[in-house]
């Protein structure tokens, strides 16, 4: 049988005397995409942290592809994409190639001297986001939506077989967010990608994922996207801690 892609039980996490998760159990079997809901405060960025062993817990177990994150090495399985707008620099002289090519680092050195392989599989990775036509403009002289999909492609260039991505659609306007989900729920069904993709917009993950998952310092609800919608709008607004309305869309 197939280990789980990220399996967590009884994890709980305090800063000080600030508990921001409590009892956390949760599992991503390979080949899904969850998405991952809660208002702000809930947890969500730590927990996150916390599966990239960025912090450290010190209760609970979590497991990465059936090895306990302790022992875990194989990092280039799990790529990673954050808000990235508010932090990027976009006077940066970087080309989308080169950019991209900084997610093969680990695999090359820094110095950077690419075999042919590795250009192919940079050049593959643009592809794949559909950025070919940009690869030589400056990062910086791209829409906001562009540049996600080149630290996407970033994080895909070096193979993952789990993708991250922390509210990667802050900064990029509507019509570029919905042609971002298309592309990454292309990606979870062609490419067989398992997504964990933390999101505030409630109904358009709905219509996208294949699992919702929603967090506020416990995980409330984690199930299909239909039995999430059919939640009562009381029960949601009492675990958000404010009025709730799921508004899902066509797509």
């Amino acid at each position: 049988m197939t280990s789980p892609i990220l399996n967590i039980k009884n994890l709980s996490y305090a800063y000080e005397d600030r508990e921001v998760l409590e009892d956390i159990h949760f599992t991503i079997q390979p080949g899904r995409f969850v998405g991952l809901v809660g208002p702000n405060g809930s947890g969500k960025t730590t927990l996150i942290k916390l599966i990239l062993g960025l912090i450290k817990h010190k209760r609970g177990d979590i497991e990465l592809f059936g090895t306990p994150i302790e022992k875990f090495k194989d990092w280039d399985r799990i790529g990673f994409v954050s808000q990235k707008a508010n932090s990027f620099n976009t006077g940066f002289p970087a080309t989308v190639f080169e950019v991209v090519s900084m997610g093969l680092t680990s695999k090359v050195g820094y110095l950077h001297f690419f075999r042919k392989k590795h250009k192919e599989k940079i050049k593959e990775a643009i592809d794949l986001v559909g950025m070919s036509e940009y690869m030589h403009k400056n990062v910086g002289d791209l829409s906001g939506g562009q540049q996600q999909r080149v630290f996407i492609a970033r994080a895909l260039v070096s193979e993952p077989d789990f993708l991250i991505l922390d509210e990667p659609t802050v900064g990029v306007d509507a019509e570029n967010v919905e042609r971002f989900y298309n592309m990454l729920a292309d990606l979870n069904r062609n490419k067989g990608i398992t997504l964990l993709f933390v999101t505030h917009d409630i109904g358009t993950m709905t219509s996208y994922a294949t699992d919702i998952a929603c967090l506020n310092k416990h995980i409330h609800f984690h199930g299909d996207p239909s039995s999430f919608e059919q939640m009562n709008e009381k029960d949601l607004s009492n675990i958000y801690g404010h009025p709730v309305q799921v508004v899902t869309h066509d797509h």
